[in-house]
């Protein structure tokens, strides 16, 4: 075992502790642990970063570098220096109060939301919104101080990249919209009636196995927030969340968590406590090469396979049987219609497919008009409901069910919502590959059968991990990053327009 490797190995074990205390601060911590539990996460993220700047892990790096006898290897190497450059710039009390507001604005996050009082949750805000404008700045940028947020979770991109996406997305988004707006709408009353909490989720646990999520090397917990962690491939977490008044958020909300979840399970076992398995520049311990490519392999399976028709002949006798007195009245049909209508909302993660993205837009304004100073922390609340107004007709009633609907924001992830609409366009360029090159793929989903799915993508994006980036991989079939065509082409033949 080399240097590197070691040295790296110790590296992941650390980042797999701060997501460990990551995972119990979400589901487990009580209340009052907040401000102990920033503090812990902030002295392994500043141990981490000790770490990767000690000059043995520069020369272990360069070692390996000028000696690798395989690109795979040295590539790993050179993760390893870009990640010195990187944290050279950052001074270390920054990353300890970015850590240490974490931990302590998710909690002010989660008791404003309940409350729908914006004001609880400002001064933590304007606070993250400064620590990330100070980041900005020591990474440096040569045009919008938003452009190296970005790139944390989405190599390569910057606000002009993301704006040229979403204009164009925009535009090809807004006939097709039109168009199913005006269509006749589906019955959607029993998605409302009262679905007990504990049935639910042995239905959405039974769901994820079946889909692939080997609970030997996972559990389903219960989160404000849902989301997917892990621990190396050997330990992947998701949660869900469990609305007894609406059926859809804990369905579709378990099948994401576990797209993302087999990604990770999915990575070679051979880059475990590798740089291949570990996000050195972000200090995440997480296998997928980035977080719009993480996106695409949770919206595929959500959306392509989860709400298809065919995923739905499979499953649906077993929902009834989950709920017979909820959905006894309730045909095949009925239900596969009432979950992919099209009905803007105000929730994000309740969004139909179409207003999704104008989610998204909405989030990316908001995050640029920040970093830049156009617009102030105190105007969030106004600046989002006007975009509800102006993009979807709706009002929103209080912030809960606005501006402080998602966690992102009180965990610094300033740059992260860009990927959400990189992962449904990446999803649709995947599924147009597989549907030229390996139709037998599909003929499989036709029948229910996602096995052949999950092989074809194993091969073609789990096991790789973070050796090889998103570009890299839509290259190796054809695509171009960012190509909405195959993504609008789709939404086109499901929706009309």
């Amino acid at each position: 075992m080399s240097d590197l490797h070691t040295r790296v190995a110790r590296l992941n074990d650390v980042l797999c502790t701060v997501n460990a205390l990551q995972w119990d601060a979400r589901v487990m911590m009580p209340p009052g642990g907040a401000e102990t539990r920033g503090h812990q996460i902030a002295t392994l993220k500043g141990l981490a970063r000790e770490m990767i700047l000690d000059p043995g892990m520069e020369d272990a790096a360069q070692t390996v570098l000028h000696t690798a006898a395989d690109d795979v290897t040295r590539r790993a190497a050179q993760a390893v220096l870009e990640a010195r450059d990187h944290h050279a710039r950052i001074p270390a009390d920054l990353l300890r109060r970015q850590a240490e507001k974490s931990a302590v604005a998710g909690a002010a996050w989660a008791e404003a939301r309940a409350k729908g009082d914006f004001a609880l949750f400002r001064p933590h805000l304007e606070e993250i919104v400064g620590l990330a404008r100070q980041e900005a700045e020591a990474l440096g940028h040569d045009g919008h101080p938003y452009d190296p947020m970005a790139q944390v979770f989405e190599p390569g991109e910057t606000a002009a990249s993301l704006s040229t996406f979403f204009e164009t997305l925009r535009a090809g988004l807004k006939p097709i919209l039109d168009t199913a707006l005006g269509k006749p709408k589906p019955r959607t009353d029993f998605l409302y009636r009262d679905y007990p909490v504990e049935a639910q989720q042995a239905f959405c646990r039974d769901t994820a196995e079946s889909l692939g999520y080997d609970t030997t090397r996972g559990r389903l917990d219960t989160a404000v927030h849902p989301f997917e962690i892990s621990f190396t491939r050997q330990d992947v977490r998701i949660t869900s969340r469990w609305n007894p008044g609406y059926l859809p958020m804990s369905i579709f909300g378990t099948i994401h968590e576990t797209g993302h979840a087999l990604y990770e399970m999915g990575v070679d076992p051979a880059f475990t406590r590798t740089a291949h398995a570990t996000d050195m520049i972000g200090l995440y311990a997480v296998g997928g090469t980035s977080f719009g490519m993480h996106e695409s392999q949770s919206r595929l399976l959500e959306n392509h396979v989860g709400r298809s028709p065919a995923f739905w002949a499979r499953h649906f006798s077993r929902l009834r049987d989950t709920f017979p007195e909820q959905l006894g009245d309730v045909s095949e049909d009925e239900f596969v219609a009432a979950v992919n209508r099209v009905e803007p909302g105000l929730i994000r993660v309740e969004a139909d497919e179409l207003t999704y993205d104008l989610h998204i837009m909405l989030r990316v304004r908001i995050e640029m008009a920040l970093m830049d100073g156009s617009l102030s922390v105190d105007d969030v609340p106004e600046a989002w409901n006007a975009a509800m107004r102006e993009d979807l007709g709706l009002e929103v009633p209080h912030d809960g069910l606005g501006c402080l609907q998602d966690v992102h924001w009180s965990h610094g992830y300033i740059g992260s919502f860009p990927t959400y609409t990189i992962g449904n366009a990446t999803a649709a360029q995947l599924m147009a590959h597989l549907d030229s090159a390996r139709p037998d793929v599909r003929t499989a989903l036709d029948h229910g059968e996602t096995g052949p799915l999950r092989e074809t993508l194993h091969d073609l994006v789990w096991r790789h991990g973070r050796s090889r980036s998103r570009a890299d991989i839509l290259r190796s079939v054809g695509q171009e990053p960012n190509d909405v065509g195959d993504y609008l082409t789709y939404l086109r033949g499901k929706f009309g327009g």
